[in-house]
């Protein structure tokens, strides 16, 4: 999948430092060249509490949010980013 720029909607991570999953979402991005914005749970309590809201009371991380759509990757694969990437229209 290619990335197309024009499409572009600011991708927010919720994430934490100690997730492997977040890791390894954050490489998948980077490597297709599509930029986002990191926001660690640990450190802001509104974004862990919207986290919870949006994942069914959870901390489930790296949670992915553009415009309206947000999905956990937890259990981080190519397919699921693929799968939030196209649900989000990028």
């Amino acid at each position: 999948m290619e990335f197309d720029s024009g499409r572009f909607t600011v991708i927010k991570m919720y994430t934490t430092t100690w997730c492997g999953d977040c890791q390894a979402a954050k490489r998948a991005l980077t490597s297709r060249g599509i930029p986002y914005e990191e926001i660690n749970i640990e450190q802001d309590d509104q974004a862990a509490e919207y986290v919870m809201s949006v994942n069914g009371g959870r901390r489930s991380v790296p949670t992915l949010v553009a415009g309206d759509v947000a999905a956990s990757l937890s259990g981080f694969r190519p397919q699921k980013l693929d799968a939030f990437l196209a649900q989000a229209g990028l």
